[in-house]
């Protein structure tokens, strides 16, 4: 994935690493479409509005990879940045494609091995949500703020590695905030709405702060960077926003799920639940 996006939106060769990105989000919605028709297939229940979620995901990714993008050249750059980072990695956690492949493998060695790495301390540590946010909007911080954006300039070769990165470190955020799918160690929600709000007081600070000064060592117009600016910091919100809705309803479920499991173990609680019903003349 490049960022060589031409001023008002005008596309230019995406190179190899984008077409490659494209591909592979393209084949992966086609991977999950398939996997969700196979459970459906042998009767069991799977949402559509997954799919849906994935496909999205996918197909945002791609857009990102090889489609004329919007604005000047960090305009378009933080457009890209906004689907790559956060919008994208959103709609694949939501779609909860660990909890599909966990479902649609048969049992066997690939299953058990797969349960194996999702139960490891490795992974636990992993998705612990300060480490995530680090990797994540730490990153950024050092992206924006120092030299690096400037050198990525001259050598198109870094593109993929950085967007690379920025893919990984949002999936993994979104995934340690959202704890959606099967994970040994699951975080409390005190971690990970806290995280949450650092990490986006982070972002919003760095948006404000590449409004107030572009990155160093490079040289976009004021109205370019400012718009670029305002794309990270209001988009950035957004998701953020998206985000907090995700955990607040999480939390909201899990609190459900508790409170029927108290009432089922409690006979005076199970008692209190059934109506009386008053008896006849």
């Amino acid at each position: 994935m490049t960022l060589a996006h031409a001023h008002h939106g005008t596309a230019v060769d995406p190179g190899l690493a984008g077409l490659v990105t494209a591909a592979a989000a393209v084949l992966a919605a086609v991977l999950y479409a398939s996997a969700a028709a196979r459970l459906r297939r042998r009767g069991d229940a799977w949402p559509r509005w997954r799919d849906a979620s994935f496909t999205a995901g996918g197909a945002g990714l791609a857009w990102a990879a090889v489609g004329p993008l919007p604005g000047g050249p960090f305009t378009a750059h933080m457009v890209q940045h906004l689907i790559v980072g956060m919008t994208t990695p959103l709609l694949l956690v939501l779609a909860r494609p660990l909890t599909l492949v966990l479902r649609a493998l048969a049992p066997g060695a690939g299953r058990r091995g797969l349960l194996a790495l999702a139960h490891s301390g490795g992974a636990g540590w992993l998705l612990f949500p300060p480490l995530a946010a680090l990797l994540d909007v730490g990153v950024l911080w050092l992206l924006y703020r120092t030299g690096l954006f400037a050198t990525l300039q001259h050598l198109p070769w870094l593109h993929p590695m950085v967007h690379t990165h920025v893919l990984a470190a949002g999936l993994l955020f979104t995934f340690a905030v959202c704890q959606l799918d099967p994970v040994h160690c699951r975080w409390s929600l005190a971690v990970r709405g806290t995280t949450l709000l650092a990490a986006g007081a982070a972002h919003t600070v760095l948006a404000k702060s590449i409004y107030a000064a572009e990155p160093p060592g490079t040289a976009f117009t004021a109205a370019d960077l400012h718009t670029g600016a305002q794309v990270m910091y209001y988009g950035g919100d957004l998701v953020e926003a998206a985000l907090a809705i995700v955990l607040a309803s999480s939390w909201y479920a899990a609190t459900g799920r508790a409170h029927m499991r108290r009432r089922r173990a409690d006979p005076h609680l199970r008692q209190q639940a059934v109506p009386r019903v008053p008896a006849g003349p």
